[in-house]
């Protein structure tokens, strides 16, 4: 056997490889064509043609901040997550109210899907239901006295109890740990067990709860009339305004500024704070009684409705109307969602209106016909597409795409918060709570500087040249007392004369003063040359002259 060199049999498989897939290559419809591979050109290869040394790593170092940038813009952008709110959409000359709940809710996900749900209690009813701040807990009182809390997302029942009397509201206070109800004779709180912890008997025969809370209020009217702020952090009752207009159902607030709107049987929308005992703003809205009002998350809009069948569209900032609907039927409740969709209820019949607030709509963008019964009250949930629905026989959950705000902020509202988080929370907010006295209809008002009136600025000119005036005539007064002595150009003296904080012009006081002693010595001088000539005989008194 003839010896090889080294590495000879390596390369004679090298070329039976090549010899191999060397057919594949000298065809002319071979799909695999060997290119050489391109330099990647770098970002900042430019820079090369730059000469300057300086100029250069100018620009290097803000090339360099520039992809800093950008990447902390896309992690930035990861952490948010932020959203878009969505609409439901048609095409050609199909409408949006035509869309019924189911075929929304066979085309959406399978977990947004189970956010749309009947409850059926149709013993005791009607219910009237609200929301946690944060959307995650739903509070339901029926008016035969059944009080439920659950997560209604998962179904998860956290307490229910039978109070067995008349329960006409329910609202949430701080947190869910909490709830208020307005039962036949006063409010009561419970906790997250059902247990009752306060019995609130100055909130006497309540028919409307609501709170306010960034400052720990809880408010209520009803049949008396008597609208009352009591602080659920110290359990002191901050007002109580009498309305004297009657009996009153309808009261809701205004989430910019805080303001109690309540809706009279006269046809009147009064707002209250409770820094002051007549209502702030007194408006004719309605020729007959209202029965519901809502107020927009941004504080500029005032939707209500009344007997006439009207529902009108107010601007808050300058009280003026801007556009009504008509109806065949009263309507019984409205609410308005974070994204300005408005709900409105005529007894089975259910009607959400989008951008109908800055303008007029001309059809509504959702209908919906409540299965259950008439409906006693709506409630949008805070951060999603959810309209909670109390009607006379249970609660009704219904999807409005669009209606959420998609974006949450942790710090305000987190829907999905922890024990300890929620304990953190409410710590904050006790610390940040506001006073009472800050709610007025111009939050906006405070930290500014207050004008001073004409007026009152030229008295204070005046009492200020008055007093400055009296001080000079005292220490002139104390100056002419003391007797001349030496060193009165003393370094002190002249520090004293350059720390008086008045101007004084003493040349026409010394004038005055030197006319005063000219008068006087012209006066003792005839005295005495009167003197003189009744001495004399008048023959003589020629003498004299």
């Amino acid at each position: 056997m003839p010896l090889q060199a080294p590495g000879s049999q390596l390369q004679a498989h090298a070329k039976l490889q090549i010899s191999r897939f060397a057919p594949l290559c000298t065809k002319s419809s071979c799909l695999l064509v060997c290119r050489p591979r391109k330099k990647k050109q770098k970002q900042d290869a430019y820079l090369q043609q730059v000469g300057d040394k300086k100029l250069k790593g100018q620009l290097k170092h803000t090339e360099l901040l520039y992809r800093e940038a950008n990447k902390t813009a896309a992690r930035v952008n990861q952490w948010l997550a932020p959203a878009d709110a969505g609409f439901t959409e048609t095409q050609g000359i199909e409408e949006t109210w035509q869309i019924k709940q189911q075929q929304i809710v066979s085309a959406v996900e399978q977990g947004a899907a189970r956010k749309a749900f009947d409850l059926s209690l149709p013993e005791l009813g009607p219910y009237s239901i609200a929301y946690s701040r944060n959307g995650r807990h739903m509070v339901l009182g029926g008016e035969k006295g059944h009080l439920a809390v659950m997560e209604w997302q998962t179904g998860h029942l956290t307490c229910e109890v039978q109070v067995k009397e008349t329960t006409r509201d329910v609202t949430f206070l701080h947190n869910e740990l909490f709830f208020a109800a307005a039962q036949k004779k006063y409010v009561y709180i419970y906790d997250k067990r059902g247990l009752e912890v306060h019995c609130l008997r100055d909130h006497i025969a309540p028919e409307v709860l609501d709170f306010l809370p960034h400052h720990f209020l809880l408010t209520s009217i009803g049949e008396q009339g008597v609208l009352t702020y009591q602080d659920t952090s110290t359990g002191q009752i901050v007002a109580q305004h009498r309305t004297r207009l009657g009996p009153c159902d309808v009261m809701r607030q205004n989430p910019f500024n805080a303001v109690m709107c309540c809706g009279h049987a006269n046809g009147s929308v009064t707002m209250w704070t409770p820094n002051i005992t007549t209502p702030v703003v007194k408006m004719l809205c309605h020729r007959g009684a209202v029965k519901a009002l809502a107020v927009d998350p941004t504080g500029h809009h005032l939707v209500t409705a009344g007997v006439d069948r009207q529902v009108k569209v107010w601007d808050i900032r300058t009280f003026k109307p801007l556009h009504a609907y008509f109806a065949n039927s009263p309507a019984t409740s409205l609410d308005i969602s974070q994204r300005g969709i408005l709900a409105v209820s005529q007894g089975r019949r259910l009607q959400l209106w989008r951008d109908c607030l800055s303008s007029k709509a001309t059809s509504p963008y959702l209908t919906h016909m409540c299965e259950l019964g008439g409906v006693r009250n709506l409630r949008f949930c805070p951060y999603e597409d959810v309209l909670g629905v109390g009607t006379a026989g249970g609660v009704s959950s219904l999807l409005v795409p669009g209606a959420g705000e998609p974006n949450f902020d942790s710090f305000v509202a987190n829907p999905y918060q922890a024990r300890k988080e929620r304990q953190e929370q409410e710590v904050v907010q006790l610390l940040d709570k506001l006073q009472p006295d800050t709610i007025m209809l111009d939050p906006e008002q405070i930290g500014k500087v207050l004008k001073e009136p004409v007026e009152v600025a030229q008295q204070r000119r005046d009492a200020e040249a008055a007093a400055n005036a009296a001080r000079s005539a005292a220490q002139r007064a104390k100056a002419d007392e003391k007797s001349k002595m030496k060193g009165r150009n003393k370094p002190t003296r002249r520090q004293k004369k350059k720390q008086m904080n008045i101007i004084e012009d003493k040349k026409p006081i010394i004038q005055a003063k030197i006319q005063e002693e000219e008068r006087a010595r012209k006066e003792i001088a005839q005295e005495a040359k009167r003197q003189r000539l009744e001495t004399v005989p008048r023959a003589l008194h020629r003498l004299y002259q």
